[in-house]
């Protein structure tokens, strides 16, 4: 069984030497610059909650074509870099090659499989012009939901701050013997990864803070447990997630949870920083479209309106573009 992990940051790198410490297949992983030439040389180190540890001989490269292709590619990248990576990793793509989407935000095979007038329609807004769609094929695609809060504080190393979900789940919502052996892959190298025949609902429920809280953080630098707290804040991000609420149950999704328990959840997180303002204060491209402006998308094709989303999505774009990080 072999797998690579395409971007082995801190989700990508924790997934894979996790994997690799398991042993049960052979784990490759696509890195590049300081951090993969540290890989190299001192193997990739993971520290966490549970303990530190060391591979020292796990494959990593920046040219896929060394190795071959794949049982499974998970692709830990963020969503606005998958597109410029379509080519480099066709040599990863053997015939039952399965690809495993492990990004934040609406994912570019959302209406594959999908049942009813909109199936196989294309989410322009994380895929503009179907690179990914053609290059890949939506047939390859597992849907993953990330729930790890990991970093890289200096290169060849993953802190693991907190979280072992990572519900998969294929589009078609059937349980599939790769599905559920990949599933079997992740139980055994720790993290709980069940197969959800729903996997679109998980996907929301994750998105529903992301496309609120993010943005508002990155507007006003505030951590989570200063935008729940402050009433007008909460209203801003409870009106945009009432939005999204709608659309996403327009399109079959059920939330297991009401919008005030969601909140309260992001709330008992306390003072933490969204990835997107992360991403800003360190000058980074922010995951603005696969977060908010295909939300928007969704909204127009499904016909609901959101004037909230839209109000903030603009005042986020504004500030991105000065920034230079959209």
């Amino acid at each position: 069984m072999k797998i690579c992990i395409y971007g082995a940051g801190a989700i990508g790198g924790l997934v894979g030497g996790l994997l690799a410490r398991k042993g049960d297949a052979e784990v490759s992983l696509i890195a590049r610059g300081p951090h993969l030439a540290a890989i190299r040389e001192k193997g990739l180190r993971i520290e966490g909650p549970d303990g530190n540890f060391t591979l020292d001989n796990i494959r990593a490269t920046d040219n896929p074509a060394e190795l071959g292709p794949q049982d499974y590619v998970i692709v830990a990248l963020k969503a606005h870099s998958v597109a410029a990576i379509v080519d480099k990793m066709q040599p990863l793509l053997g015939p039952d090659t399965a690809v495993v989407t492990a990004q934040n935000g609406v994912p570019w095979w959302y209406f594959y499989g999908l049942k009813g007038d909109k199936e196989n329609q294309r989410v322009k807004a994380v895929d503009p012009e179907g690179k990914i769609w053609d290059g890949i094929g939506p047939e390859r695609a597992i849907g993953a939901v990330i729930y790890q809060a990991a970093d890289v504080p200096r290169p060849g190393v993953i802190a693991h701050m907190a979280g072992d979900r990572f519900p998969v789940g294929e589009p078609t919502g059937e349980r599939t013997e790769r599905v559920k052996t990949l599933s079997s892959l992740l139980i055994g190298a720790g993290l709980k990864a069940p197969v959800r025949t729903d996997i679109r609902s998980d996907i929301w429920v994750k998105l529903w803070g992301n496309l609120s809280f993010n943005p508002i953080s990155a507007l006003t630098h505030a951590t989570l447990d200063k935008i729940t707290g402050n009433p007008e804040t909460r209203a801003v991000a409870r009106r945009m997630m009432v939005e999204a609420q709608a659309i996403g149950e327009s399109l079959g999704v059920k939330f297991a949870i009401d919008v005030d328990k969601r909140i309260e959840g992001a709330a008992g997180v306390g003072p933490h920083k969204t990835s997107m303002l992360v991403d800003m204060e360190s000058g980074r491209p922010m995951e603005i479209d696969a977060l908010v402006t295909a939300v928007q998308e969704l909204g127009a094709i499904t016909g609901h309106e959101t004037p909230t989303i839209d109000t903030v999505v603009a005042l986020l774009r504004q500030k991105a573009r000065l920034l230079g990080c959209y």
